[in-house]
C-alpha cells in the first residue's frame, strides 16, 4: 500500500528532485547519492506527507539531505561544475550557427546561476526552473515569504549585473 502511494505521489517528481539536487551540489553523481537517499527517506516517512503536494515535499527532502550530506557546501574544492549534454534542451529545429548561440546563451546563464551564493541559488532554481510558488518555496527552504522574495530579488539583481557584464562586453547577441 504504501509503495503504491509513494508510486503515484513521489515518483513523478523525482525529475525535479534531481534538477534541484544537481543545482544544489554542482553536479551530477552527488545530485543522484542525494535523490537516492531522499526517496529513501520520503519512502520511510511517507506517512508524514499531508495532502497531495508531493513535490514541495519531497524537495524539502532533498534540501535537508543535501544539507546533512553537504554541511561545507559551495567549497571550490569538492564541487565540479555541473556541464552534461545529454540534458541539452536546445532547439534542434535550429540551423548550426544558431544551436551554437544558443548553447553560448544557455551555458552563460548557467555559469552565472552557478555563481549565486547557495540560498540565492536555491531560490532562483525553485522558482524559475522548477515553477515553485512563494509559498512553496517557503516551505522547502523554512524561511517565510517574505524572505523568499527578497532572496529571489537578490538573486535577479546579481544575475543582472553578471549577464549583464557579459552583454556590455559584446558576447551575449
Amino acid at each position: 500500500m504504501a509503495q503504491r502511494r509513494f508510486e503515484e505521489l513521489v515518483l513523478p517528481h523525482l525529475d525535479a528532485a534531481f534538477n534541484y539536487a544537481r543545482w544544489l551540489t554542482k553536479n551530477d553523481a552527488d545530485a543522484q547519492d542525494v535523490v537516492q537517499d531522499a526517496s529513501v527517506r520520503a519512502l520511510r516517512f511517507l506517512s508524514s506527507l499531508r495532502g497531495s503536494d508531493a513535490r514541495a515535499w519531497l524537495l524539502t527532502i532533498v534540501r535537508n539531505t543535501w544539507y546533512g550530506r553537504f554541511s561545507g557546501r559551495d567549497d571550490p574544492a569538492r564541487t565540479t561544475v555541473f556541464n552534461d549534454m545529454s540534458h541539452d534542451r536546445s532547439d534542434s529545429a535550429l540551423d548550426p550557427e544558431a544551436r551554437l548561440m544558443q548553447r553560448q546563451t544557455i551555458d552563460r546563464v548557467r555559469g552565472a546561476i552557478e555563481q549565486l551564493p547557495a540560498e540565492f541559488r536555491e531560490a532562483i532554481v525553485l522558482r524559475e526552473l522548477e515553477g515553485l510558488s512563494y509559498k512553496e518555496i517557503a516551505e522547502v527552504i523554512g524561511i517565510p515569504i517574505g524572505t523568499v522574495m527578497s532572496r529571489l530579488a537578490r538573486a535577479r539583481d546579481r544575475l543582472g549585473v553578471v549577464l549583464g557584464a557579459t552583454v556590455a562586453e559584446g558576447r551575449l547577441q
